[in-house]
C-alpha cells in the first residue's frame, strides 16, 4: 500500500504541473493598436489595410500594460470582431476581406 500510496501521489503530481503547463502556454496573445488620434483596442491579426491617413501603429499587450492609464491614450472597447477600425471614436468595418500582416514579414 505505501507504494502504491507515493506512486499515486507522484502521478498526480505530474499531472498538476503538465496541467499548468497547459494553462500557462495556452494564452492567446493579442496586439494592440493605436491610430492617429491616440485611440487604442486589441485586434487579434495585424491587418494590413487601414486607412493610410490612420496612421496605425501595432503595439504590444505589454506596451498596453505600460501605458493603461496614460491619458494621452484613449482607451476603446475591443471590438468582438476586429475586421476594421476606429477613427474618432467611431467603429469603421473593413469594406473587402482584408489581409494579414506575418510578424515574419519584412518591415
Amino acid at each position: 500500500m505505501r507504494i502504491s500510496g507515493l506512486l499515486m501521489t507522484g502521478a498526480l503530481g505530474v499531472a498538476l504541473s503538465a496541467g499548468t503547463f497547459v494553462a500557462t502556454t495556452s494564452t492567446a496573445s493579442a496586439d494592440i493598436v493605436c491610430n492617429r488620434y491616440d485611440e487604442c483596442w486589441h485586434v487579434t491579426k495585424r491587418y494590413t489595410t487601414y486607412p493610410a491617413t490612420l496612421g496605425v501603429v501595432f503595439y504590444t499587450d505589454d506596451w498596453r500594460t505600460a501605458h493603461v492609464k496614460d491619458v494621452r491614450y484613449h482607451w476603446l472597447a475591443d471590438p468582438t470582431d476586429d475586421q476594421g477600425y476606429y477613427m474618432n471614436g467611431e467603429w469603421h468595418r473593413f469594406e473587402v476581406e482584408v489581409p494579414v500582416k506575418h510578424d515574419d514579414d519584412a518591415h
